[in-house]
């Protein structure tokens, strides 16, 4: 129930780097956000491919450089936060939709969001987004396992992380009369592809 916080990840990198001219547009080619689970019958996936950013702060960085070399730079993202409506959530599986949504309370609170307080390690590699998750309601501080990878006019980040329901308030779904009942761990997964704009130099060129 917390694919928004892995939306972290769309944003971590569009904040490409600030030049002293306008920053490089990016734009987001793909993006998916997905949420696996157990049952006592079955496991259970669910999905969405919608990603908004809602609040981007970049700092400055030396003009003429490679957009994703800039964009990877400690301290080139001042400022970052991402939502995602909880209701675009979907799975496979039909009926889970239905309770899912009612536990993530999408009715009163829309969207699942996500602001970035730091990143940690080195962002070229594997590094840690560590920030505030809210749920149906309920902020917690999460840390999201990333990583980087330029694949030539592209960046790909890509990762996850582990999550209780229960720590947002969420009861675990049941269905079938109480005969079937989820797990409260679940484990979010996501992978978002940026390209720049056209003219921007990345390390391909």
């Amino acid at each position: 129930m917390t694919a928004g916080a892995l939306l972290a990840a769309t944003a971590i990198v569009m904040a490409s780097a600030s030049q002293d001219a306008p920053a490089p547009a990016l734009t987001i080619d793909a993006a998916r956000v997905s949420i696996a689970g157990t049952s006592n019958i079955h496991p259970y996936t669910a999905s969405t491919t919608t990603v908004r950013v809602t609040r981007l702060q970049l700092a400055s960085a030396a003009a003429g450089g490679d957009v994703w070399q800039d964009a990877l730079k400690p301290g080139a993202i001042d400022g970052l936060e991402i939502a995602i409506p909880a209701a675009t959530l979907s799975s496979p599986r039909e009926g889970l939709d239905k309770n899912m949504h009612r536990a993530l309370k999408v009715a009163e609170h829309a969207d699942i969001t996500f602001r970035l307080l730091r990143l940690e390690g080195a962002l070229s590699a594997t590094s840690k987004a560590v920030g505030l998750l809210r749920v149906a309601g309920v902020e917690r501080e999460v840390v999201l396992d990333t990583h980087f990878e330029p694949r030539g006019s592209t960046l790909v980040v890509t990762g996850e992380t582990r999550l209780l329901m229960t720590d947002f308030g969420i009861a675990p779904p049941k269905a079938m009369l109480g005969m079937l009942k989820t797990d409260p761990k679940v484990t979010v997964t996501f992978e978002v592809i940026l390209a720049a704009s056209a003219g921007v130099r990345t390390v391909a060129e």
